[in-house]
């Protein structure tokens, strides 16, 4: 069957008392995908301090840091079962795992603009119309890229020749009541931040914790670029928070462990079991990583989801995009239906 147009799957919606919005990495990947694609950062990558992480990626077949990660990791879980005596190798794949979750971090900060002035405004008015059918009417946006194209595009100044859009753009970050004068903001922890409407479900390069709070780094506070902020940070060993994990199990631990990362799960996951909501997907590949996310779609009670595909429906990564979301459907329990709808993600015009 042919796919709907955004604009089509958007007046289908309007049924629905809500709609949300869950972005992948092809978010970023639209905008800048010589920056933002697995093969560009992987293309600039250093792996002068680990250089057998290099040959992983090449006998995987694969320049995705996620899944590299995930088989370092699962190698030095059954390594044991053959090697009885690997305990050195074990311990290398170990390291060369946590050294590749920094490598990433390290990569994005280093070849993200460094200033939103870098991107055409055209972009950014495009983008902050596509977010108008979601934080514009009582929706909320849940991203799991780490970039900071989301958090521009929000703080962005629309249009001037044409009306103001009204984003809802609380995050869940304020004044630090301590210290309210300081250069960043803080998190206001689950009650303050109950009604945020923007969550970054793994983390994002402005967000660093530093241990007694979770800090988002801001540039009117200090003058100074995010992303320079953030290499400055990086640079001194202070890492943001990033879900880098390898597999779906240990994302979750991780967003368990933390506050705010848990908050931002429980909103999407109490989002999913309203029945009067609906959902939107745009540029994720519904990979099996993410399930800690997905299953909570399949678990849950709204009854629409709308998915963007790119590209050719009858390619192979579209078609195992598309049977994974009727997967979710199957899954579902038979006094809550969920009907999938799959749209030109193009159509969208995301970023004009």
């Amino acid at each position: 069957m042919p796919l709907m147009t955004f604009e089509a799957a958007i007046a289908d919606s309007a049924t629905f008392a809500k709609r949300h919005l869950l972005l992948g990495n092809g978010f970023s990947i639209a905008c800048c995908a010589d920056i933002f694609h697995y093969g560009s950062l992987f293309a600039q990558a250093d792996f002068s301090s680990c250089p057998e992480v290099k040959s992983v990626f090449t006998l995987l077949g694969t320049e995705d840091f996620e899944a590299t990660i995930r088989a370092l990791e699962n190698a030095a879980l059954i390594l044991p079962a053959y090697v009885p005596d690997g305990a050195g190798a074990i311990t290398k794949m170990q390291v060369h795992s946590i050294a590749l979750k920094e490598i990433l971090i390290q990569t994005i900060a280093g070849n993200h603009p460094a200033v939103p002035p870098e991107i055409d405004d055209t972009k950014f008015w495009a983008c902050r119309a596509f977010l108008s059918h979601f934080l514009a009417t009582g929706g909320q946006v849940f991203t799991l890229n780490y970039d900071l194209l989301l958090y521009w595009t929000l703080m962005h100044d629309d249009n001037p020749f044409r009306d103001p859009i009204n984003l809802a753009k609380n995050d869940g970050f304020g004044n630090d009541e301590d210290d309210p004068d300081a250069e960043y903001v803080v998190w206001q922890g689950e009650v303050g931040a109950h009604d945020a409407r923007v969550h970054f479900l793994h983390g994002a390069l402005h967000l660093f914790d530093s241990g007694s709070e979770l800090k988002k780094y801001t540039w009117v506070r200090k003058g100074v670029p995010l992303v320079e902020q953030a290499r400055e940070a990086i640079d001194k060993n202070a890492y943001p928070l990033f879900v880098a994990e390898g597999t779906s199990a240990q994302k979750k631990a991780k967003i368990r462990h933390n506050a705010y990362l848990y908050q931002g799960f429980k909103q999407f996951t109490a989002n999913a079991r309203i029945g009067s909501h609906c959902f939107f997907i745009f540029g994720h590949s519904l990979a099996a990583n993410d399930d800690h996310i997905l299953t909570r779609m399949a678990r849950g009670k709204f009854r629409k989801l709308y998915v963007g595909i790119y590209g050719d429906p009858a390619s192979v990564d579209n078609q195992r995009i598309m049977n994974r979301a009727n997967e979710l459907a199957e899954q579902r329990q038979e006094k809550s239906p969920l009907d999938v709808q799959f749209y030109d993600a193009a159509t969208a015009q995301v970023w004009g």
